[in-house]
């Protein structure tokens, strides 16, 4: 029987209770607690141990504590620029991609584990993995809740308390649970920043 370790990545049942992965999680789960204990002026220090402990974290990404992860973050790939706020919660047992610029509202949670629908697997405690892919410059509303295996394209909005449980296309705003494309990005939304607010381009840097 091949290592448990060795299924994290192929979508295979596997035991989370396996005693080398549960070494390496609480190794990281320490790394993480530490990263939470950081005061609000240790930006540099911040910054430093998201890159120690993300699998990929690129310049001036900024997660607010307290950070939640299965992993420690370490099968998390975050482009340049992401913005993170309170609580985010990281399933990472597998690999969860961010894209550019993306931003991501307060309480959002994106799981890349689930368990089998048969009972008798769940007494056993196996579970499954699936990655996630979010593209570039989206925004995650607060409470949003991403389910395993989903692809989120560039430039979407997702409304706050969404659960993304399919794909979603490039330049659409979505929203519900289950969330469902709203409308896709439009000239409107040129005009207009918040229902009758109208953007101020001489204000724009």
């Amino acid at each position: 029987m091949r290592p448990m370790k060795d299924k994290l990545h192929t979508g295979e049942l596997y035991l989370a209770d396996d005693e080398e992965i549960m070494k390496d999680q609480l190794k990281r789960l320490d790394r993480l607690y530490d990263f939470n204990m950081t005061r609000p002026t240790e930006l540099d220090k911040r910054e430093e141990m998201l890159k120690e402990m993300f699998a990929e974290i690129g310049e001036n990404c900024y997660i607010e504590p307290p950070l939640h992860t299965n992993m420690g973050g370490g099968h998390v790939h975050f482009g340049k620029n992401v913005y993170a706020n309170f609580n985010l919660t990281l399933v990472d047992d597998t690999h969860i991609y961010v894209g550019d610029y993306t931003m991501i509202g307060p309480n959002v949670t994106i799981a890349s584990a689930g368990h089998p629908i048969l009972p008798e697997l769940r007494e056993k405690g196996y579970q499954y993995n699936m990655p996630v892919h979010i593209g570039k410059n989206c925004w995650l509303g607060a409470g949003v809740i991403i389910l395993p295996g989903i692809t989120i394209g560039d430039n979407v909005v997702v409304g706050a308390g969404s659960v993304v449980t399919k794909d979603l296309p490039s330049n659409v705003v979505a929203v519900g649970n289950p969330c469902r494309v709203l409308r896709e990005v439009n000239e409107h939304d040129k005009e207009y920043y918040f229902k009758d607010r109208k953007i101020d381009y001489s204000e724009i840097i």
